[in-house]
């Protein structure tokens, strides 16, 4: 049963891909191919479902259908035929179902409303449109009411009812005046869903007379009015007045102001409400509500989010929109209504319900007789639609019965069609909210191939790029296309070819050698028919020497190549463009055969200039962009007016830009007072400015020059200005920089940076130093010195704050007050060390030191930190004398604590601590001893393993280096590692701390041991050192070997081995021979396609690669018999074999590092090589090496 259905869905995927390749054939690809295909009707155009007619123009109901031969069309009309022929005003179109109802010459368009149906028939079957209902539109005129004035209370809400007539379709609701201008909306007022107008707080300015509803029906283009509605506002003030007028003066009366509202909602009513919306269709919804202030609108969906980017706010958030609509937009929206005094809300429970919406529409099938397929019709909606069939328009339950279809739920089976199966099936899915209608035609023909391309077209593409060779073609059952090349070639196959579903051949990226003539072969069980294409290949267009970027300057030459390299049978030709324009019409433009020539260049020739290179099958283009530029000319003309003793105002005129805007204009000064000769830089502005006012220093003998700037670069300066000397004047600033630090205890320096010559604004400049003691009352001392850098006041007290200032001076008066700054006087060395030094040892390695502070005033300097001197004394398990290292730690800051790490573990230590400052150090605290904990300790020094005999090794040792404590004993583990690189079981022991050597007995004859060997202290085990050993192979065991040795060394074997290996030789020969005849076969190409499992890299026994060395398994194992004559295993060697012999544990690493865990696996035994293998080599094992 399931291989049925599995051959049923095979079959049925092929149908579908059928369909599809016919259904392209109704485009008019083949006008005559068409011509003579039957196909049953397809209705191409319709009216829609829902049809509202203008009732004063004719109705025309559409229905085009196609079909071969062309369909005739009938009309039913509330579910019964509809004789055109009988209505007078009824016509239909020639060769055309559309129906056009006389209306503008007496009809009536009320007396055609109705249900209408198309149907387009001919002899391979029936297709109908969908319900086409027809309403004429009408837009009625409003009901004569008679409306009484609103008055209304300031502040209070208001609602003007519109009620339009009921219109088909609604109308469209606006309000305006008698002016016909549309009356303002705000968050205030404005007009509900409904039409009405909502105020939610009136005001006086909303008093009128005109509040007019309008309807616009869009069908008949008409607007109808309601009429004028009044609304008068009084407030509190006015009606107490009116009140005051009419009652005496004894009558108490009071004034009440505008109160202001918590916020009411004025639709919708109530807490809750439902809608129910429609898959696909925009939600609306809305709340609308009263309150003093007005009350501002917020939405929220309760338990979610708002749908991104399909949610929107109208009607100042009174609205919310929610386009396109699905089921997951269900659920409960909450608005809410809020000012100052409070807020309301309502919940609106929103349920979206789906008119049927297609999952998978039927489609044509065209089928050949005997062929299988399905026509499928699948929707969804909610609720679930109904699926019904119909076949020709008639329920398939009372339509004519054929054998060969079967209904099965929304799907129709078709098995073993014939010729008379030719049918249009209808597939209804519909639930109560609409329906949707599916015509779908099972079309059968029996056609021969045919082939639509021209025969002998050729194409003609260039080297490198795809080639499509057509082969449209038509047939039923579907054709099978095969390529061919040449006239006796193979079929073509292979991934340099694709084969596309519509017959079309590519060659992804032609060559050369495609060119030919290419076959294209069309078959089917009705017949075979080809056609025959031919491809020439050409050579592509190059540019191999392209156009340049140029820079050049006005009035030079330029030249532009563009060397091209083309195929022969092609014309190339080539154009010049400037601009993606043509060239201008000039004869300094010389166009020669590769290259372009301007001749005395000017600025109007700047551009990007285009060589297109064009032939009947390819186009190519290079550019390259010329820039006439040069240096702006300098500036002249400067002149100098409005002379202040600080300012004067300098103007030019700028030079030719050459080509190129200037950027900037830098201006540049020359002090002939001071510095004559030395141009130094005043300022810069833009490039369209052409004056600048200058501000001057006085004393100074100014000149000026101007230099432009594009972006070639800077003009040659103008010439100078004419000379302005600026008068004296008292210095503007004082020295920077101002610093007092004292180089001895018992002095201050004070230094500053001295004013440059313009800076002194006069001559005779001089310096005014002052300092005083900081916090105390002492007044200032001062001393004027000459245009130096640097005053030393002698005699201070040790590291006091000074307060300090420098002032300049002139001949004309001093510079401003300056500021002051502080400065100390020297420094020295500390007084006192830090007390209370404490140490806390935390593990072996680590300890933590602390200390006390000392007083600020001790100090005698800048605080920088504390320095630790820690050295170590001696060692608690090696008395041993040794130069003592001390070693210094310094703490920034003030810190009273500090780590001590990088300590020796069972050691005794001592340290003292000093304070530091800008002088040096303090004196140092007493010495203070601790002592570190035992550590585990560092590997054995030595591990020699000697005397080796059948069943013994003798191992001696050092003691650590390092041993970190009282050794309590060594630990000894060993075990055996056989030929296949496997590790034995692990032994254990367990030897006194006093022991420096241990002969091992009872251990295997020729056997390698691996040692792993480690000293313990109280604290734990140390690292370990590793080696390996072998002990003495048995002489009975040699002599086997020798026998073995000894016959494979006769002749008679290795007679025989030759034999074997030149048979094997042979059969190699014929299998290649063999193959290589075989390339004009089928079997050929399917070898080729499937690589020969032989020749794999990999074995099939055990998963190795067959290209590796087997000699490389063993090379631990040569180096272990290289023992020296002492026996005694190298380190390095041992090493070296812990590489290839794993722990037991993936995934370990050696002492080095590397990893080994690869080798703890399972490995192909063979034979060990070198003294240690038990067995002689044997030509047997190496032929089956070999094989």
């Amino acid at each position: 049963m399931m291989k049925k259905k599995s051959v049923s869905a095979r079959k049925a995927s092929l149908v579908l891909f059928l369909c599809q390749m016919i259904s392209a054939l109704d485009v008019p690809l083949d006008s005559k191919l068409l011509e003579e295909l039957s196909q049953p009707p397809t209705i191409t155009q319709q009216s829609p479902k829902d049809y509202i007619v203008d009732p004063r123009e004719n109705i025309v109901i559409q229905c085009e259908a196609k079909g071969k031969p062309p369909p005739s069309f009938s009309w039913t009309r509330n579910g019964t035929h509809f004789d055109i022929d009988k209505d007078a005003q009824v016509t239909m179109k020639p060769n055309s179902g559309t129906l056009v109802i006389n209306i503008m010459n007496g009809g009536k368009a009320e007396a055609y409303e109705g249900v209408y149906q198309c149907t387009a028939r001919n002899e391979r079957g029936a297709a109908i449109s969908n319900n086409i209902v027809i309403r004429p539109s009408r837009s009625p005129l409003w009901t004569k009411e008679k409306l009484e004035p609103n008055h209304v209370r300031e502040g209070d809400s208001l609602v003007l009812h519109c009620r339009p007539p009921v219109g088909l379709p609604p109308p469209i609701i606006f309000w305006m005046d008698n002016a016909f201008q549309r009356l303002p909306q705000s968050e205030r007022v404005s007009q509900g869903l409904n039409g009405d107008l909502y105020f939610s707080n009136v005001q006086p300015e909303d008093t009128r007379e005109d509040y007019i509803c309008y309807a616009r029906f869009n069908h008949t283009q008409t607007i109808q009015q309601k009429q004028p509605i009044s609304v008068k506002v009084f407030s509190m003030d006015s009606l107490n007045d009116t009140i005051a007028a009419n009652l005496s003066d004894t009558d108490i009366f009071g004034a009440k102001p505008v109160t202001e509202r918590q916020p009411v909602l004025l639709t919708p009513t109530g807490s809750t409400s439902t809608k129910v919306e429609l898959r696909g269709n925009v939600l609306l919804l809305e709340c609308i509500a009263a309150g003093l202030p007005t009350p501002v609108i917020r939405w929220i969906k309760e338990g979610g989010e708002l749908p991104a980017n399909r949610t929107f706010f109208e009607n100042f958030k009174k609205t919310l929109k929610i386009i396109d609509v699905s089921e997951a937009d269900s659920g409960n929206y909450k608005c809410i209504a809020r000012n100052r005094l409070g807020s309301a809300h309502h919940v609106i429970s929103v349920t979206v319900k789906a008119a049927p919406y297609w999952i998978t529409a039927p489609r044509n099938l065209v089928l050949s007789p005997g062929e299988d397929g399905t026509l499928i019709c699948r929707a969804n909606g909610n609720p679930k639609p109904n699926i019904s069939w119909l076949a020709n328009g008639v329920p398939i339950a009372i339509a004519p019965e054929d054998p060969s279809r079967k209904v099965d739920g929304d799907t129709i089976i078709f098995s073993h069609v014939q010729e008379r199966s030719s049918s249009v099936y209808q597939c209804n899915a519909s639930n109560e909210y609409g329906y949707l209608l599916a015509n779908a035609f099972v079309n059968v023909l029996a056609e021969p191939p045919r082939i639509l391309t021209p025969a002998n077209k050729l194409y003609q593409v260039i080297a490198d790029s795809p080639a499509l060779l057509d082969c449209a073609y038509f047939g039923s059952p579907k054709p099978e296309i095969e390529w061919f090349k040449g006239v006796k070639g193979s079929i073509l196959r292979g991934n340099e070819y694709v084969f596309h579903d519509n017959g079309t051949l590519e060659i992804p990226v032609a060559q050369k050698d495609s060119t030919g003539t290419y076959t294209c072969v069309a078959r089917n069980e009705l017949g075979k028919i080809q056609n025959e294409v031919h491809l020439e290949v050409k050579d592509p267009t190059m540019i191999i020497k392209q156009p340049e970027y140029k820079v050049i300057q006005r009035y030079g030459q330029v030249s532009f190549e563009c060397v091209i390299k083309h195929d022969s049978t092609l014309l190339p030709t080539i154009i010049w463009l400037k601009d993606n324009d043509e060239l201008p019409d000039d004869e300094r433009f010389l166009v020669g055969k590769d290259n372009l020539t301007i001749m005395n260049v000017t600025d109007k020739d700047d551009g990007t200039y285009t060589c297109i290179v064009n032939t009947t099958l390819d186009s190519v283009s290079a550019s390259a962009v010329l820039t006439v530029v040069a240096r702006p000319n300098p500036p002249f003309d400067l002149e100098l007016t409005g002379q202040l003793e600080r300012s004067v105002e300098l103007s030019w005129i700028p030079g030719d830009e050459n080509n190129s805007p200037i950027t900037n204009f830098v201006i540049e000064y020359e002090d002939g007072l001071h510095e004559p000769g030395v141009w130094h830089y005043q300022t810069e502005v833009p490039g369209t400015q052409t004056t600048v006012q200058l501000k001057l220093s006085p004393y100074v003998n100014y000149s000026f020059r101007v230099i432009a700037v594009n972006e070639i670069g800077r003009s040659q300066p103008s010439e100078p200005s004419e000379q302005y000397l600026t008068k004296s004047a008292n210095p503007d600033e004082n020295p920077s920089n101002v610093q007092g630090i004292g180089s001895e205890p018992d002095n201050l320096v004070i230094t500053w940076e001295s004013l440059k010559g313009f800076q002194s604004n006069g001559p005779g400049l001089q310096y005014k130093v002052s300092w005083r003691q900081k916090d105390v009352d002492d007044e200032w001392t001062s001393v004027i010195v000459a245009n130096v850098s640097k005053y030393i006041v002698s005699g201070t007290p040790t590291f006091v704050p000074y307060e300090i200032k420098v002032q300049a001076l002139n001949d004309l008066g001093y510079a401003p007050e300056p500021s002051e700054v502080i400065g100390h006087s020297g420094e020295d060395l500390p007084m006192v060390a830090p007390g209370n030094v404490q140490v806390h040892v935390i593990n072996s390695t680590l300890a933590k030191v602390h200390w006390d502070t000392v007083p600020l005033k001790t100090v005698r300097g800048h605080l920088q930190g504390y320095k630790v001197y820690y050295w170590k004394v001696q060692s608690l398990s090696i008395r041993s004398r040794r130069h003592v290292e001390k070693k210094i730690l310094t703490f920034r800051g003030n810190k009273t604590f500090g780590m001590l790490p990088g300590l020796e573990p069972y050691s005794s230590y001592k340290l003292n601590v000093r304070v530091v400052n800008g002088k040096g150090e303090g004196p140092a605290s007493p010495d203070k001893v601790f002592k570190t904990p035992e550590g585990v300790p560092s590997s054995p020094s030595f591990l020699r393993i000697t005397n080796p005999t059948l069943d013994s090794l003798t191992l001696e040792w050092g003691s650590p280096t390092h041993p970190n404590g009282v050794l309590t004993s060594y630990i000894l583990k060993f075990q055996p590692i056989n030929n296949t690189h496997e590790l034995g079981p692990l032994v254990e022991i367990r030897i006194p701390a006093n022991e420096s050597s241990l002969i091992l007995k009872n251990l295997n004859y020729s056997t390698r041991y691996k040692f792993y060997f480690n000293a313990q202290t109280s604290v734990g085990s140390g690292s370990q050192i590793t080696e390996e050993a072998i002990t003495i192979m048995d002489e009975g065991k040699m002599a086997m070997a020798s026998r073995q040795v000894d016959i494979a060394t006769q002749g008679w074997f290795i007679g025989l081995m030759c034999a074997v290996a030149l048979l094997i030789l042979i059969l190699l020969i014929v299998c290649f021979i063999r193959r290589n005849k075989g390339g004009k076969y089928p079997v050929k190409e399917k070898e080729d396609a499937h690589a020969d499992p032989e020749i794999q890299p990999m074995k099939e026994d055990d998963g190795t690669f067959g290209e590796y060395s087997d000699a490389e398994d063993h090379k631990p194992l040569k180096k272990g018999s290289r023992t020296p004559s002492d026996r005694t295993v190298k380190k390095e060697d041992s090493d070296d074999s812990l590489v290839d012999y794993g722990e037991g544990v993936n995934g370990q690493f050696n002492e080095d590092g590397s990893f080994i865990g690869q080798y703890s696996g399972k490995k192909e035994k063979e034979p060990a090589e070198g003294n240690e293998s038990s067995e002689a080599p044997s030509p047997v094992n190496a032929m089956n090496s070999f094989v």
